[in-house]
C-alpha cells in the first residue's frame, strides 16, 4: 500500500530524471560540437595566414601548392570567395557551381567566414582579397544526431522493457489469483470433507455422535485455523513470543494423520529442541512450516523420511527441513519461492512463495533451500531472528 501511495512521485521522478538526462546529452553533445568547430575555426585561420603570405609571391605556383596540398588534406567543407563573396574554389563539396553561394550562406550561418588580408609592402595598406568559408564536417554531423539517436534507443529500450514487465506482472498476477483460489480450496477442502463425513456418519449412527464429537471440533479449528491465516495476510501482524516446538509438534501431528489416507507410508521426525521459543506470528509461521513439510511430502512417491531439525547462529535460529524425496535441480534453487513456478505436474506455485512472504517480509528471516540434488533429497533451511 505505501508503493501505490507514493507511486505518483515516483513517476515524478522519473520524468525529472528522464529529463535531466535529455538536457546532458545535448549539453554534452553540444559542448564536443563547438570544441570541433572551434578547431576547425583555428585550421582555417592558419590556411588564411598561409594564403595571404602566399599571394605576396609573384609565382602562382605556391598558391597552387597551398590549395591542392594544403587545403586538399582538410576533412570539412571549404568555399573561397573573393572580395565580393563570389564563390571561386571549394574542397570537400560534391554540388554544382551553381549552388556553391547557397551552400556558402548556409556555412556563413554555422560559422563566421575567416577574411583573407593581405599587406601591401609598398604602401602597407591592407586589402581584403576574399573569404574563407567552412562549414562542419561529416563528424560533426554526425554528433548532431547522436542525442536524438541515444534518446530514440533508451526509449525504444525503456518501452520493450516496460512491455515485457506488463506481461509478466500480469501473468504473475494470474498464477497468484489462480494460485490463491486453489490455495483457499485446498485449505478448506480437508476439514470440510471430514466434516461432510461426520454428518453422514450421525445420519447413520446417531447413537454414536459421542465418539466422534473430539473429531467434529478438531475440523472445526482447523477451518477457523485457515480463516485466521488468510485474514493475517496483508493487515498489520502482531509479533509475539511463541513456543516454536509445539507449532512443529501440532504441524506433525496433523500430517500424521493425514498421510495414512494419502495411501503413503512416510516417517515425519521432529528432531527440534524442546522449549525452543521466538518471537512470531504462531499462526503464520505455523502455515509457513506447514507449506515446506507439505512440499516435502509431495515430493515423496510413495515412501520416505522428513526431518525437522534446529541449528542456532549467533542471531538466528535455524529450522532445518530434510527430506528424500526426488529434488530440486540447483537452476530452479530460487526459482521454487517465484509466485507460479512449481516442478509439480499439478501444482500452481503458491505455497513456498507465500512461505518466502511470511519468513522474509513479515518475520524478518530468510528461507533458502541448502543443499538439493535431483533424485538424491531436499535440504530447505528456514532462518528466524532469537529472542
Amino acid at each position: 500500500m505505501d508503493l501505490l501511495k507514493h507511486s505518483s512521485n515516483i513517476k515524478a521522478a522519473l520524468f525529472l530524471l528522464g529529463f535531466i538526462l535529455v538536457i546532458f546529452l545535448f549539453t554534452y553533445t553540444q559542448g564536443i560540437v563547438n570544441e570541433l568547430r572551434k578547431d576547425n575555426g583555428e585550421i582555417v585561420k592558419l590556411y588564411a595566414e598561409i594564403i595571404a603570405q602566399t599571394i605576396s609571391d609573384e609565382n602562382d605556383t605556391n598558391l597552387d601548392f597551398v590549395f591542392d596540398e594544403i587545403i586538399q588534406k582538410a576533412q570539412f567543407p571549404i568555399i573561397y570567395s573573393n572580395n565580393k563573396k563570389d564563390p571561386v574554389y571549394s574542397k570537400n563539396i560534391n554540388t554544382d557551381k551553381s549552388n556553391l553561394r547557397k551552400i556558402q550562406s548556409t556555412m556563413d550561418e554555422q560559422n563566421e567566414a575567416i577574411p583573407l588580408r593581405y599587406a601591401n609592402p609598398l604602401t602597407n595598406e591592407i586589402i581584403l582579397i576574399g573569404y574563407l568559408h567552412y562549414g562542419d564536417s561529416s563528424q560533426i554531423e554526425k554528433l548532431k544526431w547522436l542525442p536524438f539517436i541515444e534518446i530514440g534507443a533508451i526509449t525504444l529500450f525503456i518501452l520493450l522493457g516496460f512491455i515485457s514487465f506488463s506481461i509478466i506482472r500480469n501473468s504473475e498476477k494470474r498464477n497468484i489469483w489462480v494460485g490463491m483460489a486453489r490455495e483457499t480450496a485446498h485449505q478448506l477442502g480437508t476439514p470440510i470433507s471430514s466434516l461432510m463425513g461426520w454428518l453422514e456418519w450421525m445420519k447413520n449412527k446417531p447413537n454414536d455422535q459421542e465418539k466422534i464429537i473430539d473429531d467434529i471440533s478438531l475440523d472445526l479449528e482447523r477451518l477457523q485455523q485457515v480463516s485466521d491465516r488468510f485474514s493475517k495476510m496483508g493487515s498489520e501482524t502482531k509479533i509475539e513470543e511463541v513456543h516454536l516446538s509445539n507449532i512443529v509438534d501440532n504441524i506433525v501431528l496433523y500430517f500424521n494423520r493425514r498421510i495414512p489416507s494419502m495411501g503413503k507410508s512416510i516417517i515425519i521426525e521432529n528432531q527440534l529442541e524442546s522449549d525452543l521459543k521466538i518471537r512470531a506470528n504462531g499462526i503464520l509461521i505455523s502455515w509457513a512450516i506447514e507449506n515446506v513439510v507439505k512440499n516435502a511430502i509431495d515430493a515423496l512417491d510413495n515412501e520416505g523420511i522428513i526431518s525437522l531439525k534446529s541449528k542456532f547462529e549467533k542471531k538466528s535460529i535455524i529450522i532445518v527441513i530434510e527430506d528424500s524425496g526426488k529434488g530440486i535441480s540447483r537452476k530452479n534453487w530460487k526459482n521454487i519461492f517465484r509466485p507460479g513456478f512449481s516442478t509439480k505436474e499439478q501444482g500452481w506455485g503458491l505455497g513456498l512463495s507465500l512461505t518466502s512472504r511470511i519468513i522474509n517480509e513479515i518475520h524478518g528471516g530468510s528461507i533458502y533451500v541448502s543443499q538439493s540434488k535431483p533424485g538424491q533429497g531436499s535440504t530447505i533451511e528456514i532462518s528466524l531472528p532469537k529472542l
